[in-house]
């Protein structure tokens, strides 16, 4: 069942949306914190989100930009803006159709299942999917998805780039250096802290899946993964 997110701040116009994709069988949740666009989508983890462009605080397109960042799901734009800029806007800042309100049911359905099959269906690319494991650890890159074999977690994609480096890079330290240079392009625009930042993000998903003090700060060097977590036969 692919899950579809729906981001439109008119509450009647959700619902509508909502109710008729229901119907051919798609799980659908509609975001109504329009600030934490992105937490919702990390929280639903959608095959397909829905984005309206005029949202408070901030606008579709960049919301959009901020997926792209973790994600290359589908996202169609809907939206009562007609004109020709705004279309090549949406595609610009990331998207993959486009809808003008009033709308036809029919056609955003037509859309959604045409998005679907180019992304996860018969149109879809054939490609193996990449898999990294140490430890009783599985991690899928680009599910984004932390898993210790019973139980799961979502990780955005700089932390997974994190963690895969940490894998492929045990028993060694992992240089400040070389995280920096894997998640930013120009290492001079990155503020010392937030490397900081992702490192403890990075820990707290490891304790949602029970395993503690896995990852060791090394004072002038960088990172240790540990794997104490793991139990002697």
């Amino acid at each position: 069942m692919y899950k579809i997110m729906i981001v439109e701040d008119d509450v009647k116009i959700a619902e509508l949306l909502q109710s008729y994709i229901s119907k051919y069988g798609y799980e659908v949740d509609s975001c109504r914190d329009f600030d934490s666009v992105m937490r919702c989508f990390q929280e639903t983890r959608p095959d397909l989100v829905l984005m309206d462009i005029n949202l408070p605080s901030f606008d579709g397109y960049y919301w959009c930009r901020q997926i792209r960042l973790v994600s290359t799901c589908p996202i169609i734009f809907i939206s009562a803006r007609a004109g020709e800029m705004d279309q090549v806007l949406a595609l610009e800042n990331g998207g993959d159709d486009y809808i003008t309100k009033p709308f036809h049911y029919e056609v955003v359905m037509a859309k959604i299942k045409s998005q679907l099959r180019r992304a996860y269906g018969e149109y879809a690319p054939k490609m193996e999917e990449r898999i990294v494991e140490k430890g009783g650890l599985t991690l899928y890159p680009e599910r984004m998805l932390l898993s210790n074999g019973f139980q799961e977690v979502s990780v955005t994609k700089k932390e997974a780039d994190i963690i895969e480096l940490l894998f492929k890079q045990h028993p060694r330290v992992v240089s400040r250096e070389s995280l920096l240079e894997k998640l930013w392009d120009d290492q001079s625009y990155v503020d010392e802290n937030t490397l900081n930042v992702n490192i403890t993000r990075v820990r707290k998903k490891l304790q949602e899946l029970n395993i503690h003090n896995a990852i060791e700060t090394i004072r002038g060097a960088g990172y240790l993964l540990h794997l104490s977590w793991i139990k002697e036969e």
